[in-house]
């Protein structure tokens, strides 16, 4: 679990509100050949307390979202994981330029009063809003180093989303399964239909060493095809035939969820 956690920031006495709002404009894009970070942010939820969704979800929308955006973090994304082992919970992504940049709109949102006011407030209830929350940090692939919001507005249909955790024996047998993705599957994803929106090295977090993506379909007809149009592609057969590529030798264990974006996420 990292405790790097933007929902519960510092004290505000370094940062005063003029520049927390210098600030936040001013928090660095994403400069080519820089690898970004990304935080995954789990709140984990009981189906025996009814209003845990609705809450968080409240929080969520009213919240982080607009405080996130005043303090510069993007890209932004919020999902409820529909199958998986981490159901019942959401997911909120966000992507920060670099550690250094995580940490300038963590003392951005201890600023905020507005947002420290809301925090309090959901925080303040008897019933909990969620049961746990967890979070892991990645460092985006050379070959594809920051996130990559789909295309579309606001008013285009949800997305099918598809994120996978695959978890080595050692560092080295990581190294060489992303090398696989760097060099050719990545490229060889979107050719065939599923569409990139993250690939990230595990940093600090559970199960490690491993890697995690998400990747995005229109729905599931079509994530059933994209899959099997690569499986099947002369590539693949070709590029996972390759002695160190074997996923006994590169890959210990493989995890997937299926994720919905809720109404208000950016990314969808």
């Amino acid at each position: 679990m990292c405790s790097l956690s933007f929902l519960i920031p510092r004290s505000s006495s370094a940062v005063n509100g003029s520049a927390a709002a210098a600030g936040a404009a001013a928090l660095p894009s994403l400069a080519a050949g820089k690898n970004a970070i990304i935080e995954l942010r789990t709140f984990r939820l009981r189906n025996t307390h009814a209003n845990q969704t609705k809450r968080t979800s409240e929080f969520l929308a009213g919240a982080v979202l607009p405080a996130a955006k005043r303090a510069g973090i993007g890209p932004l994304g919020f999902f409820a994981v529909a199958v998986g082992p981490d159901s019942p919970s959401i997911l909120m992504v966000s992507g920060y330029p670099s550690l250094a940049g995580m940490e300038t709109a963590r003392e951005k949102l201890a600023a905020d009063a507005e947002y420290r006011k809301a925090r309090e407030e959901f925080n303040s209830g008897r019933e909990l809003a969620y049961m746990r929350m967890e979070s892991s940090l990645l460092r985006g692939f050379d070959s594809m180093p920051g996130i990559e919001v789909p295309p579309g507005g606001p008013d285009r249909p949800p997305r099918v989303f598809e994120l996978r955790v695959y978890e080595s024996n050692n560092m080295s047998s990581l190294a060489r399964k992303i090398k696989m993705f760097d060099d050719a599957e990545i490229d060889l994803f979107r050719r065939c239909g599923l569409l990139p929106v993250f690939f990230g090295d595990t940093i600090a977090g559970p199960n490690m060493p491993n890697l995690t993506y998400l990747i995005a379909f229109d729905d599931m007809a079509a994530r059933e095809k994209a899959w099997k149009t690569f499986v099947e592609h002369p590539e693949w057969k070709k590029l996972s035939s390759m002695p160190e590529y074997a996923d006994a030798e590169i890959v210990s264990n493989i995890s997937n969820s299926i994720l919905r974006p809720l109404p208000f996420s950016p990314i969808r």
